[in-house]
């Protein structure tokens, strides 16, 4: 659809694709030389990928080697604020990623995550989609005031999965499983903007660990 370059840094671009639920937009950063991975990020129910914590992690992934797609999904795209049901946005995610494993063949491995209801699509569909581990950022684990709802269920993929939430985040904050690391940032709340740099390094420290981002110089992280 469009298609746009920056003068002095990466090559990024934006294509609408079209999913069962409307029109998708992908936007797209490529790193410097092969991409170590393909991060896939998700925006909020009510917000969009210009989140300060996804362009803060969209900016150190990518630095880190990492192609990183950030998804609009088709509700925000027509301009509603108001969230597509579960399913609706499971199936548009779902397509989305298709289409993306099919335009980057030769990246050898498919991250999916977000923040908040985004994190909550990928978890509930990163083994259905092939992802070899999930990033959520501020997942909701239930509504504010209301523990008994929780949603723990979701982040049990079996999938390496990272967890960032604030300490002071009225949504919860899960505990930590057997593939579940949950770091808890001191001072934030759900919208993580005190300090989204600080997130977005804590996401890439957990991607060199698994070999799924490019240390700085250029090597490839070990996988523990």
């Amino acid at each position: 659809m469009v298609a746009a370059a920056a003068q002095n840094g990466p090559v990024r671009h934006r294509v609408e694709v079209e999913t069962p639920r409307g029109p998708a937009w992908l936007d797209a950063d490529p790193p410097t030389g092969p991409a170590a991975s393909l991060l896939v990020l998700g925006h909020g129910a009510g917000g969009g990928v210009d989140a300060p914590d996804l362009v803060a992690l969209r900016d150190a992934a990518v630095a880190a080697g990492v192609l990183v797609v950030r998804v609009t999904q088709p509700y925000r795209v027509a301009g509603r604020r108001a969230p597509a049901p579960a399913g609706h946005l499971d199936e548009s995610w779902t397509a989305v990623l298709a289409d993306l494993r099919h335009r980057h063949p030769t990246v050898p491995a498919l991250l999916v995550g977000g923040r908040s209801s985004g994190a909550r699509v990928a978890c509930r569909t990163a083994r259905a989609a092939g992802a070899v581990g999930v990033v959520a950022l501020a997942f909701p684990l239930h509504p504010p005031g209301r523990p008994e709802r929780s949603r723990a269920a979701e982040l049990d993929t079996g999938l390496p999965t990272l967890v960032v939430n604030g300490d002071l985040d009225p949504f919860g904050v899960p505990d930590a499983g057997a593939a579940v690391r949950v770091v808890v940032r001191p001072g934030e709340r759900h919208d993580l903007r005190r300090d989204p740099a600080g997130t977005a390094d804590v996401v890439v420290d957990w991607l060199h660990a698994r070999g799924w981002a490019r240390r700085p110089g250029g090597d490839r992280a070990v996988r523990p």
